[in-house]
């Protein structure tokens, strides 16, 4: 078996190399905006078919809706669920609030 290494307390630590260039001197750093926070509206659900063919839920029934989802992932936040209905995928939508000025 063996030995275990030990600390020694009396070792010398090992030097490191001081032949390096100096290095250049750093740009200043770039002062950044903060971006306004987006806030969105509530979450609604979508279905998407094959064809990218989009459908909301009105009145008990699944409707043809005007916007595709590709359209809402532009501004708004759009979350893939992991249920399919009818080999539709549905997505969680939620659109951008306007900017009160």
């Amino acid at each position: 078996m063996g030995k275990k290494r030990r600390y020694n307390a009396n070792s010398r630590p090992v030097k490191r190399r001081t032949d390096r260039p100096p290095e250049a001197p750093r740009a200043a750093p770039e002062i950044r905006e903060k971006k306004v926070a987006t806030r969105y509206g509530q979450a609604f659900i979508i279905l998407e078919d094959e064809s990218k063919n989009t459908f909301e839920y009105k009145d008990g029934a699944w409707v043809p809706h005007g916007v595709h989802i590709a359209e809402y992932r532009l501004d708004g936040q759009v979350k893939e669920l992991s249920q399919k209905i009818n080999r539709m995928t549905r997505y969680e939508v939620r659109s951008p609030l306007p900017v009160a000025t």
